[in-house]
């Protein structure tokens, strides 16, 4: 009986992850507030009924879809973070990260992107409270740096929002240079190199206490 129940829970996982898919594959060319469960199903090769055991609704498959593209992050970032000797070598992890999950992940870059100011306000908030957490996260790790000495928990929250808000910038620049030459995406590493060096440059130079 338990083995069967298991076969059955891996089935029901593998069916889920193929609506995931399915629904990640169709947004390349739409947004989610346009795509309909029916389009996903028939990608799928199942009734729509399918899909309520699931999700509820497109906007809990989108919001899935968000905690897919973001969830895994979160570990690497503070990762890149907390190993770093110096701000230079900071910047430079961080911008290979970046990189490195554009080439892997494109369609979910393009997801959140396309979707952070998108129609549906439950995945808006998803990836609002999924960048928070990175901000969070980051700004947990900044304090520990002796040059924080002195900065308040609002001014760390601070800086840590303008670093997620330049690798979700840098991160679209990626995305574009996907299709281009390597000259191109080395220009995207030079240019968001020089804008993550300008906000450690303001760091330095904030008002402390």
């Amino acid at each position: 009986m338990s083995h069967t129940l298991g076969i059955r829970q891996v089935q029901k996982q593998k069916t889920r992850q193929a609506l995931l898919d399915a629904a990640l594959g169709l947004l390349e060319e739409q947004s989610l507030s346009s795509l309909g469960l029916r389009e996903v199903t028939r990608a799928v090769g199942v009734a729509p009924t399918a899909f309520y055991r699931h999700f509820r609704s497109t906007a809990d498959l989108g919001v899935a879809l968000v905690e897919e593209a973001l969830g895994s992050l979160h570990p690497m970032i503070r990762t890149t973070v907390t190993t770093a000797d110096s701000s230079a070598e900071r910047i430079t992890r961080a911008i290979e990260l970046i990189a490195g999950h554009v080439d892997a992940y494109p369609a979910h870059v393009r997801f959140i992107a396309r979707e952070r100011h998108g129609g549906v306000q439950p995945v808006r908030e998803a990836i609002r409270d999924q960048l928070a957490r990175f901000a969070e996260e980051v700004s947990t790790e900044l304090a520990k740096d002796p040059e924080s000495e002195g900065w308040s928990e609002d001014d760390l929250l601070m800086l840590a929002h303008l670093y997620v808000d330049q690798m979700l910038i840098t991160a679209s620049l990626f995305l574009e240079a996907l299709e281009g030459t390597a000259a191109d995406r080395e220009h995207v590493t030079q240019v968001a190199s020089r804008q993550m060096r300008l906000i450690s440059i303001g760091r330095h130079h904030w008002p402390t206490g």
